[in-house]
């Protein structure tokens, strides 16, 4: 008892209240720079699935981060790279009558993605040393971002690694690995927008609480789905199975099919047909929870409730262009429509779940401070 009134500035509520968000230039500045990121990571998603569509994710057989920057330069460089990509099997079993003109148009896909993923890595880097030299990045929300810029370089790591997966006894990447490379994607996507929607003043809305155990469901049950897309990218099992709403001539395709493979576990990532039937499930799903939790936030009205219409509108585009891809035998249009929607409904779905919950204790006066000590 002494101690508080002898020392009252070491005094300390026991629940102290949450500062208020800043919402002046600088933080406005970093949020851009968020955004920015965010779609610079959309980007490199699109063009990573472009270069999956076009069997161009093995055209470049070494890891060069520095180096590999420039393309062939000369003739001969070409026919040095080309003669690489003749000795591994993709080559040999999938392309053995590739000109050397093809083998320019996938190197460049190839290149184009691990170029764009190395500005992404520096436009992470750079800005944000910026920032905090500057002050404009309050303590402990640079640690944040850190991890994020982490996250972008274990990226280029998974990437080099599953692309090597394809080098030496397969024709092509591995699922698994492909997989884990579009989540790992996936995961920076989100913390960069669940950062940037944190790092903003946000009216709270009454009656949100109820809503935050459904958001949250379906928040990980695309995430989910996000895998099991990956895995069927890396089997090509979209280029089976092409017809719609039945599978194999049945709605639901035999068990016997279905669990052929053992042991069982395996049905659900080496599988094609499963592979292929769970991702068509979780579509249906997701719709119907995303279609409840509309209903939910009638109830609650205002943002919740338009944001969760929203994202009843984009779960249907995107179930109507999977179901487009499937029977077009995944063009390329088709595909990368088909995952840009998949990354919009993200989104969508990380915007709703972040606005549902409290916000980030960023203050003003944080920032304010660090700026005057930076000036001073």
């Amino acid at each position: 008892m002494t101690d508080w009134l002898m020392f009252p500035a070491l005094a300390k509520p026991v629940n102290p209240p949450r500062a208020k968000l800043a919402d002046g230039p600088a933080l406005r500045q970093v949020r851009g720079w968020l955004w920015f990121m965010a779609a610079m990571v959309f980007l490199m998603v699109l063009i990573g699935g472009a270069t999956r569509l076009t069997e161009s994710g093995l055209s470049i057989t070494e890891w060069k981060p520095v180096t590999g920057a420039l393309p062939p330069l000369t003739q001969a460089d070409w026919i040095i790279l080309f003669n690489k990509y003749k000795l591994i099997p993709q080559y040999k079993e999938l392309f053995p009558d590739m000109t050397l003109a093809h083998f320019k148009y996938i190197y460049f896909w190839e290149w184009g993605h691990r170029l764009h993923a190395r500005m992404v890595g520096l436009e992470m880097l750079l800005p944000l040393i910026w920032f905090w030299a500057r002050g404009k990045i309050p303590n402990g929300f640079a640690f944040k971002l850190f991890g994020i810029g982490c996250l972008i370089g274990l990226q280029g790591l998974l990437g080099w690694y599953m692309v090597k997966s394809g080098l030496s006894k397969r024709v092509e990447v591995s699922q698994y690995l492909l997989a884990s490379h579009l989540l790992l994607a996936s995961v920076t996507y989100s913390a960069l927008i669940w950062q940037v929607v944190g790092a903003r003043p946000r009216v709270t809305q009454p009656g949100r609480d109820r809503l935050r155990p459904l958001a949250a469901i379906i928040l990980g049950l695309v995430f989910l789905q996000l895998g099991m897309g990956g895995l069927v990218a890396g089997l090509r099992a979209g280029l089976t199975y092409n017809t719609w709403p039945l599978m194999d001539g049945r709605f639901i395709p035999a068990m016997h099919n279905l669990l052929a493979s053992h042991p069982l576990w395996r049905n659900f990532f080496e599988n094609v047909l499963t592979v292929q039937f769970q991702h068509r499930m979780m579509a249906y799903v997701i719709a119907g929870l995303a279609i409840w939790q509309m209903v939910q936030a009638r109830a609650v009205g205002g943002s919740a409730l338009a944001r969760s219409r929203v994202i009843v509108g984009i779960v249907i585009a995107q179930i109507v262009l999977g179901i487009v891809t499937l029977l077009l035998q995944v063009p390329l249009w088709a595909g990368l429509a088909h995952q840009s929607t998949a990354f919009v409904l993200l989104a969508m779905c990380v915007v709703h779940m972040r606005a549902l919950l409290p916000s980030s204790a960023i203050s003003a006066d944080n920032a304010a401070a660090r700026s005057a000590m930076i000036s001073a």
